[in-house]
């Protein structure tokens, strides 16, 4: 596809714009990324001119972006134009593409109750040839809405031209998987049920609800977490080698590795998930409100801030072994990583193993770095075992994980979005989880701010 013309953000005006989509641009024009004539159009209801949305757009940059010159903030935001409207009125839309001298790039940063209408409204308008569409998470609400989405995007767009953001993928050490796993021999051997013990993928906050009830209320941790962020996460450590790292092999190999997720019964989500919400505590010096007393919370949707989920993978490589897949807000650290914990050796020479613990494997992100926990002789007694860590830490990566993301839409390569048969398929696996915990198979817990989660049992 040919590199677009212009960039119309729909929810111009919003947090997720001023947070992530700005600063992306403005890290691609550092970068001298940025497509040389790319317009930049945001849309809203709010009454404002362009010159407003510009001031308004430069004080997310000082806040979201402050490591950005400030002369080259004021040169991207000199590309930007605003237009007030209802960002599901077909006419407003089509106004917005007219005249683009090129492929347009429709960036929807909106609440996913305005996805359908929106891009039932596109269908209408006059998109220039190679036009993409990109769609923030989450993709639906269920499998139905889900494919239903699908279905109506593929009315307007084709499958390549559809880009179904998940900004873990354009994380640096998310993609270091693969190399981890594909490029070394150290590795390769040892990534399979024969050598691995357990999986686990953890994304742990500090942060609380941070005034976003709005959404979260609604979401949970489960479908906001799990259902998109760490599957994919789960996709890239259990599947098999692509042929190549081409579009089609890669997001081949993901599918492949979710169809073999086996789906949980009720019984199974009873014993190999949990689910809670915060209470009040403290995060280091600041005291944390119960999440039920946070603004715009409805105490009575029992929303889980949460959630912990035990999958198996039917596949030979992975059979038998445990991923298991948590996320949490208000808790006492920041922990985002996958381990991987290698089986203990059988009949060692050395009097005191089990003091030493297991060799683990473990990617983190935020900072990204690599390590492995393995035992070696003591410098005290010679056959006596000391616990070692070796570590790599990883430079940072150039752009980041939105930045990344927005080049591959201007670009038309969708490697690191979500395919529809993916979207649909991670539905598939978190669907009897929601259900069971609908019908009370698994109790809402709760823990304190600022502790490391609930206990279950």
């Amino acid at each position: 596809m040919t590199t677009a013309a212009r960039l119309v953000i729909l929810g111009a005006t919003g947090d997720l714009t001023g947070r992530y989509l700005l600063p992306a641009l403005a890290h691609l024009a550092v970068a001298e990324h940025l497509p040389e004539r790319l317009e930049v159009l945001g849309v809203a209801r709010d009454d404002w001119d362009t010159g407003r949305f510009r001031e308004h757009a430069l004080s997310r940059l000082r806040r979201h972006a402050a490591n950005v010159d400030g002369a080259a903030a004021e040169r991207v935001v000199g590309r930007f134009g605003y237009r007030p409207g209802d960002v599901t009125d077909p006419a407003v839309l089509d106004a917005c593409v007219e005249g683009a001298g090129g492929p347009v790039v429709v960036y929807l940063a909106l609440p996913p109750s305005l996805f359908a209408p929106v891009v039932a409204g596109l269908a209408g308008s006059r998109l220039p040839t190679g036009s993409r569409i990109v769609v923030e998470k989450p993709f639906g609400t269920d499998l139905d809405s889900a494919a239903s989405l699908n279905d109506l995007l593929h009315r307007s767009f084709p499958e390549e031209a559809v880009f179904r953001m998940d900004h873990f993928l354009g994380k640096q050490t998310v993609q270091n998987v693969l190399g981890l796993r594909f490029a070394n021999r150290l590795f390769d051997p040892l990534w399979c049920a024969e050598h691995v013990e357990r999986v686990d993928i953890v994304w742990d906050e500090t942060v609380a609800l941070e005034g976003r009830a709005g959404y979260y209320d609604h979401a949970g941790a489960l479908r906001d977490m799990v259902q998109n962020h760490l599957l994919q996460l789960l996709c890239l450590v259990a599947m098999e080698r692509p042929s190549g790292l081409g579009e089609r092999p890669l997001r081949d190999a993901k599918v492949a590795v979710l169809r073999q997720v086996r789906r949980l019964t009720a019984d199974e989500v009873a014993g190999q998930s949990v689910r809670a919400r915060y209470a009040a505590g403290r995060i280091g010096d600041r005291a944390v409100p119960a999440y039920v007393q946070e603004p715009g919370v409805d105490g009575d949707r029992r929303t889980e801030t949460f959630a912990e989920v035990t999958l198996f993978v039917d596949s030979h490589r992975w059979r038998g072994v445990p991923f298991r897949l948590r996320s949490g807000k208000a808790l006492g650290m920041d922990s985002r990583e996958i381990r991987l914990q290698l089986r203990p050796l059988e009949r060692l020479p050395f009097g005191q193993p089990d003091e030493v613990g297991p060799n683990v494997i473990t990617l983190s992100m935020d900072p990204d770095r690599l390590a492995a926990d393995i035992a070696l002789n003591g410098a005290g007694e010679p056959f006596c075992l000391d616990p070692a860590r070796l570590e790599v830490v990883l430079a940072p990566q150039e752009l980041p994980a939105y930045a990344r993301l927005l080049l591959d839409a201007f670009e038309g390569d969708p490697i690191l979005s979500i395919r529809a048969d993916e979207a649909e398929e991670c539905w598939r696996i978190v669907e009897p989880v929601l259900a069971a915990w609908d019908a009370g198979a698994a109790p809402l817990l709760e823990y304190p701010a600022g502790s490391g989660g609930p206990t279950a049992g």
